[in-house]
């Protein structure tokens, strides 16, 4: 090869290198924004966004429906004579500090690092993770139809207590208050907390890294404090007499468990190296090597002539050809989450 060509090759491989160094360098500084990659994300995603809206007509199909009113005599009445109150925690609050409030940090962590896959599957899991844990303790609580502990006041609000020939009750209490009170197993309140702090949890402990082995315990603080709140909300439904303690365990293993399955959907589990950032992310960086392995294959260099032009050595690191001697942490920074 003459040297004019050789020129030309050597050339050509530097501009095929700075490219991918630039698109990489898109990917690492947040060039999948809402603005410019949202509309796409969320069109490939369209069928699951299609199975949320139909997971809402399930929840409210459920909720309209009346639960199983099963047997109640007279000799249960014993556990059944708490005082009917209202909650510490109401219904209307859980959405928000549940759904809300994840919804918050997410949208940080996005102004933070500007990757709409990371806002768009946190959202997207979390929505799934409520939705899903809804859907099934309510057909759960409409299945069973067990009383709550202060069933005696709500199915005889008056204090007088009627029953059949059997024995059963005759309530004559508020019809939906009657209703509610068939309603205790699993705990609404307590799954739903779960679903949504858990799943919330499960975001900060990848986002802070809480499992790489450095032994910080503050971040094992911070990946509690959702679940202590959650392990509260349940406890004041006990001490409320809404619910038994078995509705409650059950209500936060459940939405625990729907939690972990939503999360893992979309991105790594927390302990893992790239526990930090979105399936999708990482899919990205891999089809960026795709598109960039080629060109350098078709202009490979032997190393010795490469080495002896200029000074300057290119190595090729995962298919990118970067230079050794300014740019060789650039693909190190990107797959360890670092700004």
């Amino acid at each position: 090869m003459s040297w004019s060509g050789l020129r030309s090759l050597i050339r050509f491989n530097f501009l095929i290198t700075r490219f991918q160094e630039l698109r990489m360098r898109e990917v690492q500084h947040g060039s999948h924004t809402v603005a410019s990659h949202g509309y796409t994300v969320a069109r490939t995603h369209k069928h699951d966004w299609f199975i949320l809206l139909l997971l809402v007509l399930m929840e409210i199909v459920l909720y309209i429906i009346d639960p199983f009113y099963r047997f109640v005599g007279k000799d249960m009445m014993t556990d059944l004579k708490y005082p009917l109150k209202n909650t510490t925690v109401p219904f209307w609050s859980v959405p928000i500090y549940a759904v809300v409030l994840p919804m918050l940090i997410f949208l940080v962590v996005y102004i933070r690092r500007r990757d709409v896959y990371d806002l768009h599957h946190s959202i997207l899991g979390l929505l799934f993770s409520i939705l899903v844990t809804a859907v099934i303790t309510e057909a759960v609580k409409n299945a069973v139809g067990r009383p709550r502990p202060d069933f005696f006041w709500r199915c005889f609000p008056d204090g007088k207590d009627v029953y059949d020939t059997f024995g059963g009750v005759i309530c004559h209490g508020d019809k939906n208050v009657v209703k509610e009170g068939h309603m205790s197993f699993p705990s609404g309140h307590t799954s739903w907390s779960f679903a949504g702090l858990g799943f919330l949890s499960l975001y900060l402990s990848g986002k802070i890294k809480a499992f790489d082995s450095t032994g910080h315990v503050a971040k094992l603080c911070i990946v509690f404090l959702p679940l202590l709140f959650a392990s509260l909300v349940g406890i004041s439904l006990v001490d409320d007499y809404w619910h038994h303690w078995q509705d409650v365990f059950a209500g936060g293993l459940l939405g625990l468990v729907v939690a972990t399955i939503c999360y893992l959907q979309f991105f790594p589990p927390p302990y893992h190296s790239e526990g930090w950032g979105p399936y999708a992310y990482f899919r990205t960086l891999e089809e960026l090597r795709g598109t960039t392995q080629a060109p350098n294959a078709q202009t490979q260099l032997p190393e010795a002539q490469v080495e002896n032009q200029g000074g300057q050595s290119y190595h090729g690191c995962m298919g990118l050809g970067l230079s050794r001697e300014n740019h060789g942490s650039t693909l190190d920074d990107i797959e360890t989450g670092r700004r």
